[in-house]
């Protein structure tokens, strides 16, 4: 950390609390695949540098796993100091509860709702005019992974499509290579649907189902066309065993699949291994067909305590969070863009400089996390879940998740 930031952050009225008070925080998130321990050890270590200490409270498994835990711990009287959720309505049952730290102090000192691109991600923090989290970064899921190894093994060029990458299905087949790599959980399945969707639908039916919640147009034809492409898909990736993501991820480094969507988190793990953008893999942002990206992306939340040193380093780590050393380190690391609109991100490889250029010229959609309760999108990861795992028909989960729109809250 530079001497400069580490005064800044000492030095905020905000904060009483000083680097030699030395405050310990228990900070709880479920980054733990190689990528993401890479990333968050950069947070880690940028607390460190002001004199506190960040105890690492990594919960193994997905979101899904971990959010469960988390919300159980602040409702039961045993809160973490910080905690990951994703930005959205998942925290919306505390903040109406009473039990997040308000940070809208924090966040009018540091002028915030300046440099938080998009400024919905601001928004998804606020609820009745409060800010009671800190966006940092923006993750988006409508990308394709392709394995140079794969294409080059099987004598084929890298697809520049969806289209195309379904074109060479066979022929990877025949080299042996599994077309499509995919985890056998239900988020990373609605993830692919969410893709698939995107990019045959088109961006007018997305938005009419996924913004406006229309169970007519789920119901249309443009969604019959997305629902028979993601059962194409779900042929690609009958072969895949995995259970994680990042193994699916892995499948493509190592070339023993063609392919994997997966959210630009993916990239954090293509880093570890040493590989190079354009040379070992290819990255396809809204599938090569729609330059779009949706803007969810992970948040920090700080439950409420009594302890008038700790919610003072609490809004410490706040600040320091979205500071401008630390969105370049951690987003780097991360494979995700800052939520700066103001910062130097030349150093970012070629999928990241892909999604700035997305950002940049206003090709941004809403993410499922603000669009949709944590109980609606339960629902829809449950029947992606069911829907790639076994023979249902394209017609029938089509029809069912209509259903799910037509109820959404």
């Amino acid at each position: 950390m530079s001497t400069t930031l580490k005064s800044l952050l000492v030095g905020t009225a905000l904060t009483t609390a000083s680097a030699a008070s030395a405050v310990e925080l228990e900070v709880t998130h479920w980054w733990t695949s190689g990528g993401e321990a890479a990333a968050v050890s950069e947070f880690a270590a940028a607390w460190n540098a002001t004199g506190n200490t960040w105890v690492d409270g990594a919960i193994a498994g997905s979101g899904g796993t971990a959010r469960p835990i988390i919300i159980s711990r602040i409702l039961g009287g045993d809160p973490m100091a910080a905690t990951q959720l994703n930005h959205g309505r998942q925290a919306q049952e505390l903040i109406e509860a009473g039990l997040l730290l308000d940070l809208t102090d924090v966040a009018e000192a540091g002028g915030w709702t300046d440099i938080v691109n998009p400024s919905s991600l601001l928004d998804a923090c606020t609820l009745d005019g409060k800010i009671y989290c800190v966006p940092i970064n923006i993750h988006s899921a409508q990308w394709i992974w392709l394995s140079h190894a794969a294409y080059e093994n099987a004598g084929l060029e890298v697809p520049s499509d969806w289209n195309e990458f379904v074109a060479t299905a066979g022929d990877l087949n025949a080299a042996g290579t599994l077309p499509l790599a995919m985890g056998q959980q239900g988020w990373q399945q609605s993830i692919a649907f969410g893709a698939i969707t995107l990019a045959v639908a088109g961006l007018d039916a997305w938005k009419a189902v996924n913004v406006d919640k229309d169970a007519d147009a789920a119901r249309g034809p443009e969604y019959t066309a997305a629902f028979e492409a993601v059962a194409a898909a779900r042929s690609l990736a009958s072969e895949s065993a995995v259970q994680d993501w990042n193994l699916a991820t892995n499948m493509v480094i190592t070339g023993q699949a063609g392919a994997q969507i997966m959210g630009d988190w993916a990239q954090g793990e293509f880093a570890v291994a040493g590989q190079v953008e354009g040379e070992d893999y290819s990255c396809l942002p809204g599938l090569g067909l729609n330059a779009v990206l949706d803007t969810g992306g992970d948040a920090f939340y700080f439950p409420v305590n009594d302890d008038p040193e700790i919610t003072a380093a609490q809004k410490e780590l706040a600040a320091l969070l979205i500071s401008p050393e630390a969105q370049v380190s951690f987003n780097l690391a991360k494979g995700s863009l800052p939520v700066r609109g103001d910062i130097d991100m030349s150093a970012a490889n070629g999928c990241m400089q892909k999604g700035l250029e997305i950002l940049a010229s206003g090709g941004v959609l809403p993410s499922a996390d603000i669009s949709f309760s944590a109980d609606t999108q339960t629902q829809i990861e449950d029947l992606m879940a069911q829907f790639w795992t076994s023979d249902m028909s394209a017609a029938d989960a089509q029809a069912d998740y209509a259903d799910l729109i037509e109820k959404a809250d």
